[in-house]
């Protein structure tokens, strides 16, 4: 097995990331700031990379930074927080990792439910579309968004997802939206992480030349659907995500349910030995059974 470098070491680099500051991360972590900067030269010269750039303007992950926070934070996250169950107690704690748009927008408003119906489960979530490493130990349960390239795991889709225009109805009013063809000379908001694109529903569904702009883009669905809300434009995105904005009346399909692309893209992703814990079970079943009251009628 290759060296770990100090857990000290590491939790300086986390901190000062998390941070953006020596300052800052010194005194979280009740150090001085030169110990830290001290710590983290020592990290980067056992890894051979520079993880930070400093400047008179501050600190910045370099892109090594980047990739290496986006693994070594989430194991740090898992030791923080079994340490905290093991001193409280806690034997039957679930760490579940999602996307942020589903966590958000469709996890988050349903977990209630669950902690209730579960109280003696610990529940820790995390969201980041970087996928968990089950390697590290960061997760039990990861719900990804994409297409299902992971071997040697259990997956399973949660639903099936209409792919729709979405505006609010002051936007539909105003610009009198009746025919496909109209969108093209009106503001379309796009989502850059979505597998499903505005030239994929133009082509596929409309059968109309897609347009070469669009108004605003977005790294996440919660975004697209929050600017579609506040009349931006029009939205390409999943009718489950947006299923608490349209019962709310912010947002409206703008055709037919049929004007659609059906995706299955959001999947709950495991380890085959992690379904032998009763509190993964558990989730399983319940996530599952929220899931089947979103699929398409």
């Amino acid at each position: 097995m290759s060296q770990i470098p100090p857990i000290t070491n590491l939790l300086a680099f986390e901190t000062v990331a998390r941070r953006r500051s020596f300052a800052l991360a010194a005194a979280e972590l009740h150090l001085t700031a030169s110990a830290v900067s001290h710590q983290i030269s020592k990290l980067e010269i056992q890894l051979g990379v520079r993880l930070l750039e400093r400047s008179a303007h501050g600190v910045r992950l370099s892109a090594a930074g980047e990739r290496y926070l986006a693994r070594v934070g989430g194991a740090l996250s898992a030791i923080t927080s079994a340490t905290e169950d093991l001193r409280h107690g806690m034997s039957n704690s679930l760490y579940v990792h999602s996307a942020p748009s589903i966590a958000s927008l469709w996890l988050m408003p349903r977990l209630k439910e669950f902690t209730e119906s579960h109280p003696s489960i610990s529940m820790n979530l995390s969201a980041a579309h970087t996928p968990s490493d089950f390697a590290l130990g960061q997760a039990d349960i990861d719900i990804r968004y994409g297409i299902p390239q992971w071997p040697d795991l259990i997956v399973k889709p949660l639903f099936e997802e209409r792919i729709l225009p979405l505006a609010s109805p002051k936007f539909i009013r105003e610009h009198n939206i009746k025919q496909p063809a109209q969108l093209l000379d009106i503001a379309l908001i796009q989502s850059n992480v979505n597998i499903v694109q505005w030239t994929d529903w133009f082509t596929k569904v409309a059968n109309i030349k897609p347009p070469e702009r669009f108004a605003v883009r977005f790294d996440r669905a919660q975004m697209s659907l929050d600017a579609a809300t506040q009349g931006l434009g029009v939205a390409l995105e999943s009718e489950v995500l947006a299923s608490n904005l349209i019962k709310k009346g912010l947002l409206k399909p703008l055709f037919k349910p049929e004007l659609c692309v059906k995706v299955k893209a959001h999947f709950a992703v495991y380890p085959p030995k992690h379904e032998k814990r009763e509190s993964v079970k558990a989730f399983l079943d319940w996530v599952h059974s929220e899931a089947s009251k979103s699929l398409l009628t």
